[in-house]
């Protein structure tokens, strides 16, 4: 890790796994911050602003997708890295914590050094976007990944994180297939295991906004970014 001292909040309602995962961050030079329910999460987090919010799923007062929510919605948290710590592994809570805009799900028991890597391939994940152009124009497509915003036929949209990723991964290179496992690493990383449903239920997403044709499956390899326009 680099001299850059990253703030970390962590949020769960048990006290023994705050403590736990306190000391294994604090002891790898993240400033570290905790709260035991989503509300006060979110107070803290506007205080504190941290780079990395770690999240319960099941807690008190508000949960953990309900926060990541709430988080998302504030333009100060656009860009910060939020991550599910739970023991859910179903598809479709890591579906819908993927659709709240959530850059990663980590299933308890996860060994402290799995933690930090995977926070660690976070943070360099997000510094190499900073490396890619920040505009692109295709057909009636405008993708802004300053203000993180989509104009579609000259209407401006926003859409959850993921969503966004995806489509601006796609529309840079018009007309290239995108197998799976090259959108799963580019949108959410090699160490992140993501249901097989997960990518195709953005896709849904997208298309449900901007059409069908957007968007081509190629049966049995992936996904490609149509640069024909058709009405």
């Amino acid at each position: 890790m680099s001299d850059i001292s990253y703030k970390v909040l962590v949020v769960d309602d048990e006290r023994d796994i705050l403590e736990f995962l306190s000391y294994n961050l604090d002891k790898e030079g993240f400033e570290v911050f905790t709260e035991d329910n989503g509300k006060a999460a979110i107070e803290t987090a506007k205080k504190e602003q941290p780079d990395i919010i770690l999240l319960d799923v099941m807690m008190p007062e508000l949960d953990g997708i309900e926060t990541c929510r709430a988080l998302r919605e504030l333009p100060q948290f656009e860009h910060t890295i939020i991550a599910f710590l739970t023991a859910r592994t179903e598809d479709y809570s890591q579906i819908a914590g993927f659709e709240t805009g959530a850059d990663d799900y980590i299933s308890k028991p996860i060994k402290p050094r799995v933690l930090i890597s995977r926070l660690k391939a976070l943070l360099r994940r997000y510094d190499s976007k900073d490396t890619k152009p920040n505009y692109i124009r295709v057909i009636d497509l405008e993708i802004d990944r300053e203000r993180y915003v989509i104009i579609w036929k000259g209407e401006e949209m926003t859409v959850p994180r993921k969503e966004f990723e995806l489509l601006y991964l796609l529309a840079s290179k018009p007309g290239k297939v995108f197998k799976r496992d090259e959108i799963l690493n580019e949108i959410w990383g090699r160490d992140i295991i993501v249901g097989d449903r997960t990518i195709d239920v953005h896709i849904r997403k997208l298309r449900e906004k901007l059409g069908d044709h957007l968007i081509k499956t190629v049966k049995g390899i992936g996904y490609k970014f149509n640069e024909q326009m058709q009405e």
